[in-house]
């Protein structure tokens, strides 16, 4: 048999197809896996949005322990210092707009809020006087890690306070001293939940969206798919060969 299978010069694609079947399987077997586990992820992401809140003090704790405390729910209390306004360009459906950060100075230290959006009419503070309030104010909200500037992303405007990726660092070393002590902000930031509702409307929180993308079974189907293929195409290759070799 070994003999005849020579012959028809099949012994090369056999072996090429012994080896890369088990490799498109184990590929298929990897990507249900990490379909499992982002299923899992997605499932604690979302219930972030309705856990109890932690405190400042925690979260900073545990990043500082190297913990992943991105989507953790927080809650903290303190003040807004105002000229630490921060616009992030965030254009929408409805316009071009911004999504605006603030200090809070808390007890437990000081850190970034994302207050919500702002259309490009109100990104200057004085057509909003309303939400510019000194009052203390608790804020409950999603801690966000730092985004990755990618090479695509547009160079921040420090000067003309425009902003195109999310980095407390960065919105902090742009203030200057004595405020621009960036060991002394947090370097997250919190997206505040919608309630309770700046005065005056703006600027106007929304819930956070929690994008993870999640297309392993789409490439399950695509490694077994192949192997399938690969065992069928092979068959008849085969079955060809052979029928043609005396």
């Amino acid at each position: 048999m070994i003999a005849r299978w020579r012959r028809a010069g099949l012994l090369i694609p056999t072996l090429m197809t012994l080896v890369m079947l088990p490799v498109l399987i184990a590929l298929g077997a990897w990507q249900l896996q990490r379909m499992h586990w982002k299923e899992d992820l997605i499932a604690r992401l979302a219930a972030a949005r309705t856990a109890e809140p932690v405190s400042l003090f925690d979260v900073w704790a545990r990043y500082k322990a190297g913990e992943n405390v991105e989507y953790t729910r927080v809650m903290v209390t303190g003040t807004f210092d105002h000229g630490s306004e921060r616009h992030l360009y965030a254009p929408n459906t409805q316009s071009q707009g911004w999504d605006v950060f603030t200090v809070l100075a808390a007890p437990e230290g000081r850190v970034y809020v994302n207050r919500g959006w702002v259309p490009d009419k109100l990104k200057d503070p004085v057509a909003r006087a309303e939400g510019q309030f000194a009052e203390a104010v608790t804020i409950t909200g999603l801690v966000r890690l730092p985004e990755v500037k990618s090479a695509f992303t547009a160079h921040d405007d420090a000067k003309g306070n425009r902003w195109f990726h999310r980095d407390p660092a960065a919105f902090t070393a742009a203030e200057g001293p004595p405020a621009g002590d960036v060991a002394a902000v947090a370097p997250f930031s919190i997206d505040a939940e919608p309630q309770p509702a700046n005065p005056g409307g703006w600027p106007k929180a929304s819930a956070t969206e929690i994008r993870v993308a999640n297309r392993h079974l789409e490439y399950v189907v695509t490694w077994w798919g192949l192997a399938a293929t690969l065992v069928v195409v092979f068959f008849l290759f085969a079955r060809k060969r052979l029928r043609d070799t005396p």
